[in-house]
């Protein structure tokens, strides 16, 4: 059975656990404190810090795990991304104080002092830059420093900038984009790798199917031009006789929720029935 490295805490271990159970691979632990569990009986779950993750998996020690795409590139261990997990969105950005003149990266002088809890990742952005600065490591609330004159700028995550503009920080510049992935041991062998593929392709399913619809109609065959493009579907929209339906014919599409209640409007205009909306637990292409 692989062993499936998964966040011990937090709101990104809250949403990988929703994903895996919406997948079919229902986490069961013994307990709130397990470090293990069963992954619907396919995998073993391993529970530790998000950012321990990528040197277990890099290790070896599980043959693959979810964490931040940040923090595999800060352990800097050689890994395999196989999917990007579409959550846990945020971006490790350089910021400075209002105050400080900083507008722009270019502003950020020789010498300066940099606090952050990604050194390996600040150090690589700067010297890419050929910008000589002195990385001060730190542990959390990088944003603070500045205000303490412990450095002069941060680099640190953010995924809306409220919490740099509530404490008088400016963005100048993004470092790395990031989200949850699902990272693998690059030394695994076929057996696992095939593993692998079918949990990727499962946990795909569930995200293809968020934020889409499965909507069925009864609309006039008349209107079934004008339909096809209300409804065009993953495909174009399937289109079914209606037993004993007369001038009407059923057509059934995935639509997205974001345009649902534009696209039910544009049904019943064009003299739709029976209308129906369902939610789509996973889509497999």
């Amino acid at each position: 059975m692989l062993k499936i490295a998964l966040p011990n805490k937090g709101r990104l271990s809250e949403e990988v656990r929703e994903l895996f159970n919406d997948a079919g691979l229902e986490v069961r632990a013994r307990g709130e404190r397990a470090l293990t569990a069963s992954l619907g009986g396919e995998f073993e779950a391993i529970f530790v810090r998000a950012q321990d993750i990528p040197e277990f998996v890099a290790d070896g020690a599980a043959q693959a795990g979810v964490t931040g795409w940040d923090l595999v590139n800060e352990a800097g261990r050689e890994l395999e991304s196989l999917m990007d997990l579409e959550f846990g969105r945020c971006r490790l950005v350089v910021a400075a104080r209002d105050e400080s003149g900083i507008t722009r990266v270019e502003d950020v002088k020789d010498g300066m002092r940099v606090a952050s809890c990604f050194p390996r990742l600040t150090q690589a952005f700067f010297q890419q830059r050929g910008q000589k600065v002195t990385v001060v490591p730190v542990s959390g609330a990088a944003e603070i420093a500045p205000h303490l004159g412990i450095a002069d700028i941060v680099v640190d995550l953010t995924s809306t900038g409220s919490t740099l503009k509530m404490n008088g920080l400016r963005e100048v510049s993004t470092v790395l984009e990031s989200s949850a992935r699902l990272v693998a041991y690059p030394g695994n062998g076929a057996e696992a790798r095939r593993a692998l593929e079918e949990l990727t392709q499962a946990l795909g399913s569930v995200l293809a199917a968020r934020g889409r619809r499965y909507l069925m109609a009864n609309v006039p065959k008349t209107s079934l031009e004008q339909v096809r493009e209300v409804l065009p579907g993953l495909n174009g929209p399937t289109v079914v006789d209606v037993m004993n339906g007369g001038h009407f014919v059923a057509v059934h599409a995935v639509v997205s929720s974001k345009t649902l209640y534009r696209t039910v409007n544009a049904l019943k205009a064009l003299g739709g029935q029976g209308i129906l909306v369902t939610r789509i637990e996973r889509l497999m292409a």
